[in-house]
């Protein structure tokens, strides 16, 4: 692909990568620091956000094609959220319960819709981005609930069950579902009227993967 000011873009993509390894540094420092302070889940909840983050220079072999840095700090904002809100309830809900669990969610379907539209031919349309990252938060939602109440039945946990009336059960699910859809949407409409129309993301990263 012929691109204007080769100079810009280079410079472009180093200061991308710069920043972008600078917030992935972060991020592991920070699943190291969960996994220690006997949060477990958060902690390879966290890892797994740091693999997908390298899966670009990792395919690409090179070290500057990193997603835009603004997307990964957006992925590391619920991290750093939960630490600075621990405990900060509103109208009942925990901010590091619900609303953290699934903007966390969100970023991971974002960062996933980022690298699909930069790094491989597959183009979203612009109604279609927003509607992948919710769904996709929504799913997780469900799957999450699925699990919990597997595991509840099955191994005798107390994520949902634990004793409390049905009515609350439920209730706790709805939250859930309300949660995730309003994450998966603000982070849809982000990546469609931020990352896509105003950050030109593809001018930061190779757009072929080169031959073995």
């Amino acid at each position: 692909m012929q691109r204007s000011g080769l100079r810009n873009v280079v410079e472009d993509r180093r200061l991308n990568a710069g920043m972008g390894w600078f917030v992935v540094i972060f991020m592991a420092a920070v699943a190291l620091g969960e996994l220690l302070g006997g949060e477990p889940v958060w902690g390879v909840f966290v890892l797994l956000v740091v693999a997908l983050a390298v899966v670009p220079p990792l395919a690409f072999r090179d070290s500057t094609a990193m997603l835009p840095w603004e997307v990964l700090l957006l992925v590391a904002l619920p991290a750093i959220g939960r630490a600075l809100v621990a405990g900060e309830t509103v109208a009942g809900v925990s901010f590091t319960g619900r609303v953290t669990t699934y903007l966390a969610v969100a970023t991971v379907a974002l960062i996933v819709a980022v690298e699909m539209d930069v790094f491989t031919p597959v183009r979203m349309s612009h109604s279609f981005a927003v509607f992948f990252v919710t769904i996709a938060t929504m799913a997780a939602a469900g799957l999450w609930a699925v699990l919990q109440y597997a595991s509840d039945l099955l191994l005798g946990t107390g994520f949902l069950l634990r004793g409390r009336p049905e009515e609350v059960v439920e209730r706790a699910l709805m939250l859930d579902f309300i949660a995730a859809t309003l994450a998966g949407l603000a982070a849809g409409l982000l990546f469609e009227y931020y990352f896509r129309r105003r950050s030109n993301a593809d001018v930061r990263v190779p757009v072929e993967v080169p031959e073995p």
